[in-house]
């Protein structure tokens, strides 16, 4: 992922952070804090997944590409409607292939993925904590089976789970020119 250009609050363009990864990484909780901390409008891209997706992924199955494509037309409708109004945002999606993210930013403009990475031990205890969220644990061999980290020509920057959160966030105003 190429470092972008500082995104200057008052800058003519807008911009919609996307905050991904795999389940468990943080992206909720990044999210929020970032949305927070620039009062910029949030969304939780998981509420926007159809109930069969949830259903399914609670009852222990991954995914699949048919599964994800309507979800990732409701991400991008939600991410093209701050762009047309001129607004800033952030949402948390998991975009865990290029192609996802295509879909995301098919604008080719006003798109910056956030990319939280982690270990899958990390991520993996982090997940046996977590209760209340319809992602089992199970599932995550499947999802860092499915990851395609961004690569080097797509808008955004990577971020290491390992600092608190707080800190995390920090770290993307900063890194992204957002202060």
């Amino acid at each position: 992922m190429q470092i972008p250009e500082p995104v200057h609050e008052n800058a003519a363009e807008p911009v919609v952070l996307v905050v991904m990864g795999v389940s468990g990484c943080g992206k909720t909780t990044v999210a929020a804090l970032l949305a927070d901390r620039l009062g910029w409008p949030f969304e939780e891209g998981d509420a926007l997944h159809p109930q069969a997706n949830i259903d399914k992924m609670a009852a222990g199955h991954p995914l699949n590409d048919d599964d994800r494509w309507p979800w990732l037309e409701k991400v991008a409708q939600w991410v093209g409607e701050r762009l047309d109004r001129r607004e800033n945002g952030v949402i948390t999606c998991s975009a865990l292939k290029r192609s996802y993210r295509e879909v995301i930013n098919r604008r080719g403009s006003g798109v910056e993925f956030v990319f939280l990475a982690g270990t899958q031990e990390t991520i993996a205890a982090r997940l046996a904590s977590r209760h209340g969220h319809f992602m089992p644990p199970e599932l995550l061999a499947s999802q860092f089976a499915a990851l395609e980290e961004p690569g080097p020509d797509e808008p955004g920057a990577r971020f290491d789970i390992g600092p608190a959160p707080a800190d995390i966030a920090r770290n993307i105003i900063d890194t992204l020119g957002l202060a």
